[in-house]
């Protein structure tokens, strides 16, 4: 038998975030050791970028560089959710399945430490990967045309909502039974969230099945209000959307992901 995640009946707040951190330290010395997902979550948007600007770029905007201030915001939505998404889930599920958590149950910690501090060591991934991605895009013709206050507005975005992502390859995580099993509901639940959306082109562009989806889903939100502060054009009410949109994914899913991690045995 097993005890439960936290020996205090109400763990202050400070000290749940001290260890959070000390966890996510933990994180981060891994990623040191293995980079593969941080690499990936880098390489994967820019193939995808590079492959849609000199495929696209021409047919739908008439020039690459024209293309690129539509399509980059795009892809560091992408590389925003993409950076630490799958790993996040994938590491959890391994600590569960290989004992680490029982060693967590032991430690008169709050039950939500490991689960927060490996999420703060993705929103440290996600920076790393929009850095990247900036100079990356600066190189193929992206130009910041809002300033600098609206590129550091964008980032912040893609990582807020990037960061409340994580919670439901957290909670995927906790509930499924093995590593492979989180690979594949992560991406899964990736493939339409990413490219069901405007991500290459605006909604009214698309079929009208999948206008219906990309117009309700929430990276297409997201990726209006990015691309609309970095290029300093109006963002229609696309930021209050994603920040809408984060609050109900963290409501959502960082309890019930929690709750599921307090009942593991």
């Amino acid at each position: 038998m097993t005890t439960p995640l936290t020996r205090t009946a109400g763990p202050r707040p400070l000290a749940t975030l001290r260890h959070s951190v000390v966890l996510a330290r933990r994180s981060l010395a891994k990623t040191t050791r293995n980079p593969g997902p941080v690499v990936n979550g880098v390489i994967t948007p820019a193939l995808f970028m590079v492959l849609f600007l000199y495929l696209f770029g021409r047919p739908v905007a008439g020039s690459t560089a024209e293309y690129a201030q539509y399509l980059f915001p795009g892809i560091l939505v992408m590389g925003a959710g993409l950076a630490g998404m799958v790993s996040t889930g994938t590491a959890i599920n391994l600590d569960l399945r290989n004992g680490v958590t029982d060693r967590f149950r032991s430690l008169p910690i709050s039950r939500t430490a490991p689960l927060l501090g490996s999420v703060l060591a993705d929103v440290l991934r996600y920076l790393i990967a929009v850095v990247i991605l900036f100079a990356i895009g600066t190189l193929l013709g992206f130009q910041v045309q809002g300033g600098a206050p609206a590129a550091l507005g964008a980032a912040g975005l893609a990582i807020l909502f990037g960061f409340c992502l994580s919670w439901l390859t957290v909670l995927i995580g906790v509930l499924v039974r093995s590593a492979e099993a989180v690979t594949a509901f992560s991406f899964i639940a990736f493939l339409p969230l990413q490219l069901g959306s405007s991500l290459t082109g605006p909604t009214d562009t698309l079929p009208g099945w999948l206008r219906a989806w990309a117009d309700i889903n929430p990276v297409t939100h997201v990726m209006d209000a990015c691309r609309a502060l970095l290029n300093g054009t109006p963002e229609a009410g696309s930021v209050g959307r994603t920040l809408l949109w984060s609050a109900v994914l963290f409501a959502t899913c960082c309890p019930l992901a929690v709750r599921a991690y307090g009942h593991q045995e």
